[in-house]
């Protein structure tokens, strides 16, 4: 697998988030991390640090999970979002809602 291709696993509490994704594969990549989300328990840290790409798709994908984890009653959280991620946050006015989570 290419650091590019895209992907997501959950390993050691973490759901790991990696890869180029855009709006061709996005949807694959959101319904196996909301498959994956189902089935954690308690919480879940969102690493994002091994992304290679950022599109507003992304975002999206990111609130889905969020509201999901939330009527699941899951902690979700975020970290190693890239700089262009929060700065396209940013111009959503969601750079507060992703950097809030560590």
């Amino acid at each position: 697998m290419s650091p590019e291709t895209p992907a997501v696993r959950l390993e050691a509490g973490a759901l790991f988030v990696s890869g180029a994704i855009d709006a061709h594969n996005v949807a694959a990549l959101r319904a196996e991390g909301e498959g994956l989300i189902v089935g954690v328990r308690d919480s879940v840290v969102v690493d994002l640090s091994g992304l290679s790409t950022t599109h507003s798709v992304i975002l999206s994908m990111l609130l889905c999970w969020s509201r999901l984890a939330e009527k699941q009653g899951v902690s979700l959280t975020y970290t190693g979002a890239p700089d262009r991620l929060v700065s396209l946050a940013a111009l959503s006015s969601l750079a507060d809602w992703l950097q809030s989570r560590p």
